[in-house]
Formats: structure tokens, C-alpha cells, sequence
């Protein structure tokens, strides 16, 4: 059962409800979707297509790299890193774990630890104990994956560890929003209206994705990981897949989690306002924090930003993806409206507290 609502978001006829899914069962995060459009110029060679009687000789293969997680009042998937036991997967998994208890595939289990999490990107990195000679995921390449690139989805939804579900890849670079949180910082670098929170640059799927596979692997026709599973949109009341699921990408994932096994904080740029969206369109400026990267270039309170950097925004999730894809220290040029007039300004993105 959810344990938080948060905002929903009428996409066509459609209402999707965000919700962190919670007990033994496991959980998923459903989430809003900005279905705006996402022009993609890319050239990679991605995995081959192959004959679907393929596909279980691929899940044989990664299988054993993908564990069940019992975290006493949640649970979900992860995903094996390492021979001697880390592990990675989603931090709303583990975030307020009781206690941790890890289900390998040949059905052994053993306790765990928290080695580290990052909120902003949803993930996490947890050792088990006393292991060795696991079998260790490989790490796929997720900017060679394309739109309409056959996946498969493993992990434990509902409880039912070693499930696989199969798909494509519906669409790269999506941004989607959840109101689990309310900042404690009322200009928190990532969040718009009412405390939502943006995770910007996934993959979408429609691989069966259900409470549970949070923190599960997404593969591709290599058996490699190149997406950890995190989010799916429901519709009314229900709290299931409708097929529109959502994953970290690897290159991001690993990257993150390698820093949390060394015990490094996770650099997050920061913009330093309040935002909703601009009738017409645009993130509108509901407050500027004092001093912060927006103030010192300038920005107030009613502007309208259209664009940040090389980047149209169209509303404000745009612009928190934006931000999220950047660095600290960029310098980026911003265009703005204020009382009609077209204007621009250049920030400094700055690292969140």
C-alpha cells in the first residue's frame, strides 16, 4: 500500500498519482511525467535486436547479480556491484529501513548495512555481510540505448523474487516529479510548487515494472545493466503498471555509486529559487533566495526563464532538469521575461547544502 501521496498531473485524459510504495511487499515510487518534447540527436551503436528466443538465455545471465532487499517496513531489488557484496539500489528503498536482510538468488540470505545515499538521485549503496565470490552485474553503456531497444526488467515485485519482464525503451531523457518530500530549504535546488521534487535524464519503459522492482536491474540484449528501476506512473486509484516505468541510467548510477562506496558526498547543483510554471509558458520566479546563484545574477521574483543555456524550458520542470544537468561552477547563460521584455543573465550554479 502507498504510504505517500503526492501531486497529480492530468497527461491527456489521464491522472497519474505519485505515491512511495512501502511494505513487504516492496516499493516503486509513481510519479508525474513531463511529456514534453525531448529532441534526441544521437548516433550510437547500441545492442542488437534478437530473436525473443534469446531472451531467456539473457536473463539466465544476469539473474544472479540482482538480489531481493527486506528492509522490515519496505523492501524492493538491487543490484550486485562488486564479488564481496556491494550492492546498489534505490535510496527510498532503504531510506528508512528498520533493518536490512538481502535474498540472493540461490535463496541464501544475510544481513546488510547502509554504506551510503543520495536523496536528489534516488539511489543508494548497501554492503552485505560477510560474503564472497558474488556474481557481480556488468555495467552497460546507457547513452548508446535508443528509443525502441528491447530491454528486459528484473527484480522482486510484489515479493516475487527472480521475476523478468520484457519491453523497449519508450523514450530517453525524461523528467519526472514526486511530492514525497517537503524541503527544509524553501529554495531547495530541485524543487518547484508544494515540495515536488524533479529526477531528470531517465529511461522510460514499458517493462512490467510494479512495487518491489525499485532498485532492480534494466538490461539490454548484452545482459548488461544500463538502468536501475525506480519510478512507474499509475492511473486513478490503481498502484500498478500501466506500462510507463522509469530508470536511472547506468552511466549516472554507477557513477554516483561509486562515490557513495567511497564515502564522498554527491555534488548537486543550485540555482537558488522558487519556481511554478508561466501561463504561455516558461518556469515563472515565485522567490529568489538572498544571495544565492540567481540573486547575484540578477533574477527576481515574477521573471519568466525560456531558456537556460542551450535548452528551451518550457515550464519548471524544465528548468529543475535543467539545473540537474549541470555542474557546479557552470556559468550559463539565462533568458528571461520581466514585463515583457526579453532579457538575459548569466549564473553560476553553485553546490547544494
Amino acid at each position: 500500500k502507498p504510504s505517500r501521496v503526492g501531486r497529480f498531473a492530468a497527461i491527456g485524459a489521464a491522472a497519474l498519482v505519485l505515491m512511495l510504495g512501502s511494505g513487504v511487499a516492496g516499493g516503486v515510487i509513481a510519479l508525474a511525467v513531463d511529456d514534453g518534447p525531448q529532441p534526441i540527436n544521437r548516433t550510437y551503436s547500441a545492442a542488437p535486436v534478437i530473436n525473443p528466443a534469446d531472451l531467456p538465455g539473457i536473463a539466465k545471465k544476469v539473474q544472479d547479480s540482482v538480489v531481493s532487499i527486506d528492509a522490515g517496513n519496505s523492501g524492493g531489488s538491487g543490484v550486485v556491484m562488486t564479488p564481496d557484496g556491494f550492492i546498489l539500489t534505490n535510496n527510498h528503498v532503504v531510506a528508512n529501513a528498520r533493518r536490512l536482510q538481502v535474498f540472493f538468488a540461490d535463496g541464501k540470505s544475510v544481513a546488510a548495512t547502509v554504506v551510503g545515499t543520495d536523496p536528489r538521485t534516488d539511489l543508494a549503496v548497501i554492503k552485505a555481510e560477510d560474503v564472497s565470490g558474488l556474481s557481480a552485474a556488468t555495467f552497460g553503456d546507457s547513452d548508446a540505448m535508443q528509443v525502441g531497444d528491447t530491454v528486459l526488467a528484473l527484480g522482486s515485485p510484489l515479493g516475487l523474487q527472480g521475476s523478468v519482464t520484457a519491453g523497449i525503451i519508450s523514450a530517453r531523457d525524461r523528467t519526472i516529479q514526486t511530492g514525497q518530500r517537503e524541503p527544509s530549504n524553501p529554495f531547495d535546488p530541485e524543487a518547484q510548487g508544494g515540495g515536488a521534487t524533479s529526477i531528470s535524464g531517465l529511461l522510460q519503459t514499458d517493462a512490467a515494472i510494479n512495487p518491489g522492482n525499485s532498485g532492480g536491474a534494466l538490461v539490454n540484449t548484452r545482459g548488461e545493466v544500463i538502468g536501475i528501476n525506480t519510478a512507474i506512473a499509475t492511473a486513478g486509484q490503481s498502484s500498478g503498471n500501466i506500462g510507463v516505468g522509469f530508470a536511472i541510467p547506468s552511466n549516472k548510477a554507477k557513477d554516483v555509486a561509486e562515490a557513495l562506496k567511497r564515502g564522498e558526498k554527491i555534488s548537486h547543483p543550485y540555482l537558488g529559487v522558487r519556481l511554478g510554471d508561466a501561463e504561455g509558458g516558461g518556469a515563472l520566479i515565485g522567490a529568489v533566495e538572498p544571495d544565492g546563484p540567481a540573486a547575484k545574477a540578477g533574477l527576481q521574483r515574477g521573471d519568466v526563464v525560456i531558456r537556460f543555456g542551450d535548452k528551451q524550458i518550457g515550464d519548471a520542470t524544465d528548468l529543475a532538469a535543467a539545473v540537474q544537468a549541470g555542474k557546479v561552477g557552470d556559468r550559463v547563460q539565462v533568458t528571461y521575461i520581466r514585463n515583457g521584455v526579453e532579457k538575459t543573465a548569466t549564473v553560476t550554479l553553485a553546490e547544494a547544502s
